[in-house]
Protein backbone atom coordinates (compact mmCIF):
# COMPACT_ATOMS: atom_id res chain seq x y z
CA UNK A 1 0.00 0.00 0.00
CA UNK A 2 1.01 3.44 -0.97
CA UNK A 3 2.79 4.57 2.19
CA UNK A 4 0.97 8.64 1.79
CA UNK A 5 -1.78 6.13 2.69
CA UNK A 6 -1.31 5.17 5.74
CA UNK A 7 -0.49 8.87 7.61
CA UNK A 8 2.27 9.32 9.89
CA UNK A 9 3.25 6.74 12.35
CA UNK A 10 2.29 7.27 16.37
CA UNK A 11 3.49 4.71 18.94
CA UNK A 12 0.94 3.86 21.30
CA UNK A 13 2.69 5.12 24.24
CA UNK A 14 2.92 8.25 23.14
CA UNK A 15 -0.49 9.04 22.88
CA UNK A 16 -2.68 10.25 25.87
CA UNK A 17 -4.99 7.08 27.49
CA UNK A 18 -8.59 7.50 27.13
CA UNK A 19 -10.49 9.08 30.14
CA UNK A 20 -13.98 7.67 29.45
CA UNK A 21 -15.47 4.21 27.87
CA UNK A 22 -15.18 3.91 24.46
CA UNK A 23 -17.61 6.09 21.92
CA UNK A 24 -20.21 3.40 20.62
CA UNK A 25 -21.43 5.59 18.04
CA UNK A 26 -25.26 6.52 16.84
CA UNK A 27 -27.77 3.92 17.92
CA UNK A 28 -31.88 3.23 16.60
CA UNK A 29 -34.35 3.66 18.99
CA UNK A 30 -34.26 -0.32 19.44
CA UNK A 31 -30.53 -0.70 20.47
CA UNK A 32 -30.12 -1.12 16.98
CA UNK A 33 -27.43 0.73 14.90
CA UNK A 34 -28.63 2.82 12.06
CA UNK A 35 -28.82 1.86 8.36
CA UNK A 36 -25.89 4.17 7.64
CA UNK A 37 -23.53 3.68 9.84
CA UNK A 38 -21.00 1.07 9.56
CA UNK A 39 -18.25 -1.04 11.58
CA UNK A 40 -15.38 1.61 12.16
CA UNK A 41 -12.80 -1.08 11.41
CA UNK A 42 -14.27 -1.49 7.81
CA UNK A 43 -14.16 2.40 6.94
CA UNK A 44 -10.73 2.79 8.06
CA UNK A 45 -9.72 -0.13 5.65
CA UNK A 46 -11.85 1.17 2.88
CA UNK A 47 -9.88 4.05 3.09
CA UNK A 48 -6.65 2.01 2.15
CA UNK A 49 -4.73 2.09 5.62
CA UNK A 50 -4.88 -1.18 5.78
CA UNK A 51 -7.06 -4.67 6.64
CA UNK A 52 -9.85 -4.84 9.08
CA UNK A 53 -7.60 -6.87 11.13
CA UNK A 54 -4.33 -4.39 10.89
CA UNK A 55 -7.36 -1.37 11.51
CA UNK A 56 -8.33 -3.68 14.58
CA UNK A 57 -4.75 -3.44 16.36
CA UNK A 58 -4.96 0.73 15.38
CA UNK A 59 -8.09 0.86 17.69
CA UNK A 60 -6.87 -1.16 20.59
CA UNK A 61 -3.94 1.02 20.38
CA UNK A 62 -5.59 4.32 20.52
CA UNK A 63 -4.43 5.06 17.44
CA UNK A 64 -7.86 6.09 16.39
CA UNK A 65 -10.54 9.08 17.24
CA UNK A 66 -14.65 9.56 16.98
CA UNK A 67 -15.27 13.25 16.82
CA UNK A 68 -12.65 13.96 18.88
CA UNK A 69 -12.69 10.46 21.34
CA UNK A 70 -10.94 7.72 21.19
CA UNK A 71 -13.01 5.10 19.45
CA UNK A 72 -12.66 1.04 20.51
CA UNK A 73 -13.58 -2.35 18.95
CA UNK A 74 -17.21 -2.20 18.22
CA UNK A 75 -17.42 1.60 17.52
CA UNK A 76 -20.33 2.65 14.61
CA UNK A 77 -19.70 5.83 12.64
CA UNK A 78 -21.71 7.60 10.13
CA UNK A 79 -21.11 9.75 7.49
CA UNK A 80 -20.93 12.84 9.47
CA UNK A 81 -18.69 11.48 12.04
CA UNK A 82 -15.26 13.24 11.82
CA UNK A 83 -12.71 10.38 11.74
CA UNK A 84 -8.84 11.16 12.45
CA UNK A 85 -6.74 8.00 12.61
CA UNK A 86 -2.90 9.30 14.32
CA UNK A 87 -4.14 12.91 13.59
CA UNK A 88 -5.15 12.93 10.23
CA UNK A 89 -8.83 13.00 8.77
CA UNK A 90 -10.23 10.10 7.19
CA UNK A 91 -13.31 10.60 4.83
CA UNK A 92 -15.87 8.55 6.18
CA UNK A 93 -17.88 6.81 2.44
CA UNK A 94 -21.05 5.85 2.58
CA UNK A 95 -21.76 2.20 2.05
CA UNK A 96 -23.87 2.36 -0.58
CA UNK A 97 -21.21 3.45 -2.73
CA UNK A 98 -19.47 0.68 -5.07
CA UNK A 99 -15.78 0.51 -5.47
CA UNK A 100 -14.58 1.89 -8.61
CA UNK A 101 -11.46 -0.04 -10.86
CA UNK A 102 -9.19 1.00 -13.36
CA UNK A 103 -7.11 -0.56 -15.58
CA UNK A 104 -4.31 2.05 -16.89
CA UNK A 105 -1.68 1.11 -19.56
CA UNK A 106 1.38 2.74 -17.86
CA UNK A 107 4.08 4.46 -20.41
CA UNK A 108 7.62 4.45 -19.21
CA UNK A 109 8.46 7.24 -17.93
CA UNK A 110 5.81 7.87 -15.54
CA UNK A 111 6.31 7.88 -11.87
CA UNK A 112 3.45 6.68 -9.28
CA UNK A 113 2.83 9.45 -6.85
CA UNK A 114 0.67 12.07 -6.14
CA UNK A 115 3.34 14.75 -5.93
CA UNK A 116 6.62 14.73 -7.11
CA UNK A 117 8.91 17.63 -6.10
CA UNK A 118 11.14 17.32 -9.57
CA UNK A 119 7.81 18.30 -11.33
CA UNK A 120 7.72 15.23 -13.40
CA UNK A 121 4.36 13.78 -14.89
CA UNK A 122 2.44 11.30 -12.29
CA UNK A 123 0.12 8.71 -13.39
CA UNK A 124 -2.57 10.42 -11.16
CA UNK A 125 -2.21 13.55 -13.69
CA UNK A 126 -4.68 11.36 -16.00
CA UNK A 127 -7.40 10.09 -14.25
CA UNK A 128 -10.99 10.99 -13.98
CA UNK A 129 -11.55 13.46 -10.83
CA UNK A 130 -13.73 11.98 -8.09
CA UNK A 131 -16.06 13.90 -5.58
CA UNK A 132 -15.51 13.02 -1.97
CA UNK A 133 -13.31 10.10 -2.51
CA UNK A 134 -9.96 9.27 -4.00
CA UNK A 135 -8.26 7.04 -6.39
CA UNK A 136 -5.60 4.67 -4.97
CA UNK A 137 -2.74 2.47 -6.25
CA UNK A 138 -2.60 -0.98 -6.43
CA UNK A 139 1.02 -1.40 -6.19
CA UNK A 140 3.59 0.50 -7.79
CA UNK A 141 5.93 0.17 -10.93
CA UNK A 142 8.93 2.27 -11.10
CA UNK A 143 9.46 5.18 -13.77
CA UNK A 144 11.19 2.71 -16.29
CA UNK A 145 8.66 0.09 -16.26
CA UNK A 146 5.48 0.09 -18.21
CA UNK A 147 2.25 -1.95 -18.41
CA UNK A 148 -0.69 -2.84 -16.49
CA UNK A 149 -1.32 -0.33 -13.58
CA UNK A 150 -4.75 -0.50 -11.49
CA UNK A 151 -6.37 1.99 -9.43
CA UNK A 152 -9.88 1.58 -7.03
CA UNK A 153 -11.70 3.45 -4.77
CA UNK A 154 -11.34 0.97 -2.30
CA UNK A 155 -9.04 0.49 0.07
CA UNK A 156 -9.74 -3.37 1.63
CA UNK A 157 -9.98 -3.89 -2.10
CA UNK A 158 -6.22 -2.38 -2.63
CA UNK A 159 -5.10 -3.99 0.43
CA UNK A 160 -6.62 -7.54 -0.68
CA UNK A 161 -4.59 -7.43 -4.13
CA UNK A 162 -1.47 -6.21 -2.35
CA UNK A 163 -0.60 -7.53 1.09
CA UNK A 164 2.07 -10.40 1.08
CA UNK A 165 -0.16 -12.84 2.85
CA UNK A 166 -2.56 -13.39 -0.09
CA UNK A 167 0.77 -13.81 -2.49
CA UNK A 168 -1.66 -12.52 -5.54
CA UNK A 169 0.35 -13.00 -8.99
CA UNK A 170 1.88 -10.68 -10.88
CA UNK A 171 3.20 -11.48 -14.58
CA UNK A 172 5.80 -9.40 -16.66
CA UNK A 173 7.45 -9.41 -20.15
CA UNK A 174 11.11 -8.50 -19.81
CA UNK A 175 13.54 -8.14 -22.14
CA UNK A 176 17.60 -8.55 -21.60
CA UNK A 177 20.56 -8.11 -22.89
CA UNK A 178 21.54 -12.15 -23.72
CA UNK A 179 20.36 -15.04 -22.76
CA UNK A 180 19.86 -17.30 -19.76
CA UNK A 181 21.04 -20.86 -19.27
CA UNK A 182 19.52 -23.44 -18.10
CA UNK A 183 21.38 -23.18 -14.32
CA UNK A 184 20.61 -19.42 -14.49
CA UNK A 185 17.03 -20.01 -15.79
CA UNK A 186 16.85 -22.53 -12.66
CA UNK A 187 18.33 -20.00 -10.08
CA UNK A 188 15.38 -17.72 -10.92
CA UNK A 189 12.97 -20.15 -10.10
CA UNK A 190 14.55 -21.54 -7.09
CA UNK A 191 15.17 -18.53 -5.18
CA UNK A 192 18.25 -15.75 -5.49
CA UNK A 193 19.36 -13.72 -2.88
CA UNK A 194 18.63 -9.92 -2.41
CA UNK A 195 19.40 -7.53 -0.17
CA UNK A 196 15.94 -7.60 1.03
CA UNK A 197 15.49 -11.50 1.32
CA UNK A 198 15.27 -14.26 -1.56
CA UNK A 199 13.28 -13.51 -4.00
CA UNK A 200 12.16 -16.27 -6.72
CA UNK A 201 9.94 -16.75 -9.67
CA UNK A 202 6.84 -18.62 -9.93
CA UNK A 203 7.35 -19.56 -13.46
CA UNK A 204 9.74 -18.39 -16.40
CA UNK A 205 8.98 -18.93 -19.82
CA UNK A 206 11.44 -18.05 -22.45
CA UNK A 207 9.81 -16.23 -25.37
CA UNK A 208 12.73 -15.40 -27.60
CA UNK A 209 14.10 -12.76 -28.93
CA UNK A 210 16.57 -11.32 -32.03
CA UNK A 211 20.36 -10.31 -31.54
CA UNK A 212 21.19 -9.41 -28.24
CA UNK A 213 17.91 -9.05 -26.66
CA UNK A 214 15.87 -12.02 -25.63
CA UNK A 215 12.14 -12.21 -23.98
CA UNK A 216 10.94 -13.65 -20.67
CA UNK A 217 7.49 -13.60 -19.49
CA UNK A 218 7.84 -14.84 -15.64
CA UNK A 219 5.10 -14.94 -13.15
CA UNK A 220 6.30 -13.26 -8.92
CA UNK A 221 3.64 -13.72 -5.95
CA UNK A 222 5.28 -10.64 -4.60
CA UNK A 223 5.92 -7.16 -5.51
CA UNK A 224 8.93 -5.82 -3.60
CA UNK A 225 10.83 -2.76 -5.56
CA UNK A 226 12.10 -3.35 -8.90
CA UNK A 227 12.72 -7.11 -7.54
CA UNK A 228 12.52 -8.43 -11.40
CA UNK A 229 15.14 -6.00 -12.28
CA UNK A 230 16.84 -6.57 -9.09
CA UNK A 231 16.78 -10.59 -9.74
CA UNK A 232 18.03 -10.53 -13.15
CA UNK A 233 20.90 -8.10 -11.79
CA UNK A 234 21.78 -10.30 -9.18
CA UNK A 235 22.57 -13.06 -12.22
CA UNK A 236 24.64 -10.59 -14.01
CA UNK A 237 22.01 -9.64 -16.92
CA UNK A 238 20.34 -5.89 -17.38
CA UNK A 239 16.93 -5.32 -17.82
CA UNK A 240 16.12 -3.39 -20.85
CA UNK A 241 12.79 -3.38 -20.80
CA UNK A 242 10.02 -4.29 -18.28
CA UNK A 243 6.23 -4.42 -18.59
CA UNK A 244 3.60 -5.92 -16.31
CA UNK A 245 1.15 -7.94 -17.96
CA UNK A 246 -1.43 -9.15 -15.58
CA UNK A 247 -1.98 -9.03 -11.85
CA UNK A 248 -3.95 -11.16 -10.33
CA UNK A 249 -7.33 -12.24 -12.67
CA UNK A 250 -7.08 -8.44 -14.17
CA UNK A 251 -5.30 -8.65 -17.86
CA UNK A 252 -3.85 -6.32 -19.59
CA UNK A 253 -6.56 -6.02 -22.64
CA UNK A 254 -4.47 -5.95 -25.90
CA UNK A 255 -6.62 -3.29 -27.20
CA UNK A 256 -5.56 -0.58 -24.23
CA UNK A 257 -2.68 1.51 -25.77
CA UNK A 258 0.02 3.24 -24.20
CA UNK A 259 -1.81 6.37 -21.82
CA UNK A 260 -5.37 5.16 -22.10
CA UNK A 261 -7.30 4.09 -19.10
CA UNK A 262 -10.44 2.12 -19.21
CA UNK A 263 -12.95 1.46 -15.93
CA UNK A 264 -13.92 -2.37 -15.22
CA UNK A 265 -17.56 -2.71 -15.56
CA UNK A 266 -19.75 -3.58 -12.01
CA UNK A 267 -19.85 -7.02 -12.77
CA UNK A 268 -16.45 -7.24 -13.01
CA UNK A 269 -15.60 -5.40 -10.14
CA UNK A 270 -18.40 -7.68 -8.42
CA UNK A 271 -16.33 -10.86 -10.03
CA UNK A 272 -13.05 -9.88 -8.55
CA UNK A 273 -13.94 -8.72 -4.91
CA UNK A 274 -15.66 -12.30 -5.14
CA UNK A 275 -12.23 -13.74 -5.96
CA UNK A 276 -10.35 -11.68 -3.60
CA UNK A 277 -12.50 -13.57 -1.19
CA UNK A 278 -10.82 -16.65 -2.17
CA UNK A 279 -7.14 -15.45 -3.41
CA UNK A 280 -5.76 -19.42 -3.43
CA UNK A 281 -8.24 -20.17 -6.43
CA UNK A 282 -6.59 -20.89 -9.51
CA UNK A 283 -7.15 -17.69 -11.79
CA UNK A 284 -8.93 -19.47 -14.50
CA UNK A 285 -11.36 -16.32 -15.67
CA UNK A 286 -9.11 -13.72 -16.33
CA UNK A 287 -10.75 -9.98 -16.79
CA UNK A 288 -9.13 -9.34 -20.23
CA UNK A 289 -7.65 -11.31 -22.69
CA UNK A 290 -3.95 -12.71 -23.01
CA UNK A 291 -1.66 -12.56 -25.79
CA UNK A 292 -0.24 -15.86 -26.16
CA UNK A 293 2.06 -14.64 -29.03
CA UNK A 294 4.62 -12.81 -27.01
CA UNK A 295 5.28 -9.23 -25.74
CA UNK A 296 3.49 -6.84 -28.18
CA UNK A 297 5.20 -4.56 -30.90
CA UNK A 298 4.10 -1.26 -28.01
CA UNK A 299 7.24 -2.56 -26.30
Amino acid sequence: MPASARGAEVSAENMEAPQERHPRGPRGTRGEPPAESQKLQKILAQSGLGSRRTMETWIEAGRITVNGKVAGIGTRVMPSDHLQADGRVVRVESSEQPARVLIYHKPEGEIVTRDDPQGRETVFTRLPRLRGSRWLSIGRLDVSTSGLLIFTTSGELANSMMHPRFAVEREYAARIFGKLSDEQGRMLLEGVTLEDGVARCVSLIDEGGEGSNHWYRLIMNEGRNRIVRRMFESIGFTVSRLMRVRFGMLQMPPRLKRGQIEELPPAEVRRLTAWLEKPSLPVNAKIGKTNRKGPSKQH
